[in-house]
């Protein structure tokens, strides 16, 4: 199998994260997964079912967004996706859902304050909330950049949108996807008891080092 099979077998199983999880509705969402030593990247199709997803109906595509291997069309998002893999090489995965919470935050372009040490752990601080854009052109991705650039959290709310997330590759992206429908919903909760105790700069940061840099195997 070489690495392009690999990586349409990959992306097309996280999709089922996105399910599993929550965080798309009927054909909404999508993830894609740049292609190691290539200007690729693999992307979900456009308007398929979940349950009709195969590896073989993943499309390629170039860093301009445009199809080079694939029968069907890709999503509308990959423009989106296109902008992000030329403007950030580090990237290695992207996700887009319409979760239920943290879509409601960018409803109200509203960050998600950083009061949770899950938060902290992952996001490294608040997840910020990036520029209304239309779909159809690369608009969404330079607010994507735009807002991600410089910060450490790998989610953004788009307003008025959804959430796009990003990773070293396309499993870490889901992860980030799972992760920031979860502590959405958690602190959403929170603000009807009452105000969130936020933490401490320097806590934040400490945590974001052990998870980044101790945590795990």
């Amino acid at each position: 199998m070489t690495a392009l099979d690999q990586l349409r077998r990959t992306v097309c199983d996280l999709h089922a994260e996105l399910t599993r999880n929550h965080l798309v509705a009927w054909t909404s969402g999508n993830v894609s997964g740049r292609v190691p030593g290539e200007d690729l990247f693999v992307i979900k199709p456009s308007g398929v079912s979940y349950d009709d997803l195969t590896p073989e109906s993943m499309v390629v595509c170039d860093l301009d967004g445009k199809p080079v291997d694939g029968e069907l069309s890709p999503s509308s998002d990959t423009d989106a996706h296109a902008y992000v893999y030329r403007a950030m090489p580090e990237v290695g995965g992207v996700v887009h859902t319409h979760s239920t919470y943290a879509t409601a935050w960018s409803a109200r372009a509203e960050p998600i304050p950083c009061v949770l040490t899950a938060m902290a752990d992952e996001f490294g601080g608040e997840i910020p909330v990036g520029p209304f854009a239309l779909i159809g052109d690369d608009s969404i991705g330079r607010g994507i950049v735009e807002t991600l650039t410089g910060h450490r959290s790998p989610a953004v709310l788009m307003q008025n949108h959804g959430v796009f997330t990003i990773g070293t590759n396309a499993r870490a992206a889901v992860k980030a996807a799972v992760m920031c429908e979860d502590v959405a919903r958690t602190v959403h909760i929170t603000r009807q008891l009452g105000e969130p105790v936020p933490i401490p700069a320097e806590d934040i940061d400490r945590l974001y080092d052990r998870y980044q840099n101790v945590y795990g195997q």
